[in-house]
C-alpha cells in the first residue's frame, strides 16, 4: 500500500528574511480575511447599506478573531504554560491559534460591530457564516502546508506520508506509516458549506426571510463536521490520549446544538417578506470642466 500513498514534503516557508519567516499558513489566514472582507462589501452593497457599516467591521473582525484563537489555544490547550508566562500571548512565531477560539472572539467582535453600527445582531451572524465556510477551508489548507493536524493510519490509497513533519508522529501514528489527510476532509466539507450558505443567500433570500437560519446551517457545517472528523485525527495534544470525546469534540458540542435549535427556531416562525433589494453603488467621480 505504500505504492499507493501520497508523499507530502511541503516546505511551510513561503519566504525568509533572516529571523523573519513567511510561511504558508499565515498567507492561507490573511486569504480567508481578505475573503471574508470582500463577501461583506458585497452583502452591504447588495442590501443597499451605506459604505460606513463597513468602515469598522474589517477591525472588528480582524482583531476579534486573531485575539480569540490566540486566547482560545493557550486556555484550551496550552493553560498551564500559559498562566505560568502570560507573555507567550504575544510569542505568535511559537504557533497555536485555536478554531473554536477564534468562532468565541468573532462572535464578540460581530456583537460589539452590531452595537456600533446599531443593527441587529443576527444580520451579522447569518451572513458571517458564508465567510466563515470558505476562511475555514483556507485555513486548513493552511495546516495541509504545515504538515500538521492529520489522521491516524490508513491503507487507502489517499492516504498521505507527511515526511516535513517532526512532532506529530509519535502521538498514534508511526513513523513512515500512510495517515488521513483530515486536512483535506475537512476543507472539502467547508467548501461544500459555503456553496450551502451562498445558495440560502443569494438564491433564496435566507439572511433576510429567515433571520437565524443561515448561522445555524453554518454552525452544523463547522462544528459538526470538526466533531466526526476528530475520532479519526491526531490527538493534538497529549493530555488527550486516551479521552473518550478530544478537547475539539467537546468545544464543538455546544455550537451543534445552537445550531440545530436555530435552525427549528427560524423555521417555525413565519417567513419575513423583505423588501425590494436597493443596492448602493459607488459614487461617481466628479467629470473635470474641459479645458479651452
Amino acid at each position: 500500500m505504500r505504492l499507493l500513498a501520497v508523499i507530502w514534503d511541503f516546505n511551510p516557508v513561503f519566504f525568509s528574511l533572516g529571523p523573519v519567516e513567511i510561511r504558508w499558513y499565515g498567507i492561507m489566514w490573511m486569504l480567508g480575511f481578505a475573503v471574508s472582507l470582500w463577501l461583506f462589501v458585497n452583502f452591504t452593497k447588495r442590501e443597499g447599506y451605506p459604505p460606513r457599516v463597513l468602515d469598522s467591521f474589517f477591525w472588528f473582525a480582524f482583531l476579534s478573531t486573531i485575539i480569540g484563537s490566540r486566547l482560545g489555544h493557550l486556555l484550551f490547550y496550552d493553560a498551564k504554560e500559559f498562566f505560568a508566562d502570560p507573555v507567550e500571548f504575544f510569542r505568535f512565531w511559537n504557533g497555536g491559534l485555536a478554531s473554536h477560539g477564534a468562532a468565541f472572539g468573532l462572535l464578540i467582535g460581530l456583537w460589539l460591530f452590531s452595537r456600533h453600527n446599531k443593527m441587529p445582531y443576527i444580520w451579522s451572524l447569518d451572513r458571517i457564516m458564508v465567510a466563515v465556510a470558505i476562511a475555514g477551508a483556507l485555513v486548513r489548507i493552511g495546516n495541509l502546508f504545515n504538515s500538521e493536524i492529520y489522521g491516524g493510519v490508513t491503507t487507502l490509497p489517499w492516504g498521505f506520508e507527511f515526511v516535513a513533519d517532526k512532532e506529530g508522529w509519535p502521538k498514534n501514528s508511526p513513523e513512515g506509516l500512510p495517515v488521513h489527510p483530515t486536512q483535506i476532509y475537512e476543507a472539502l466539507c467547508y467548501l461544500a458549506g459555503f456553496a450551502v450558505l451562498a445558495w440560502l443567500y443569494y438564491k433564496k433570500d435566507m439572511a433576510r426571510r429567515r433571520p437565524g437560519l443561515m448561522f445555524g446551517v453554518g454552525l452544523i457545517f463547522i462544528f459538526a463536521t470538526r466533531f466526526v472528523i476528530e475520532f479519526i485525527k491526531n490527538p493534538q495534544e497529549d493530555f488527550e490520549i486516551g479521552m473518550m470525546l478530544n478537547m475539539g469534540q467537546w468545544l464543538s458540542a455546544p455550537f451543534i446544538v445552537m445550531g440545530v435549535w436555530l435552525i427549528v427556531r427560524a423555521s417555525m416562525r413565519p417567513a419575513i417578506t423583505p423588501p425590494p433589494l436597493k443596492p448602493w453603488a459607488e459614487p461617481a467621480m466628479r467629470k473635470q470642466p474641459k479645458r479651452r
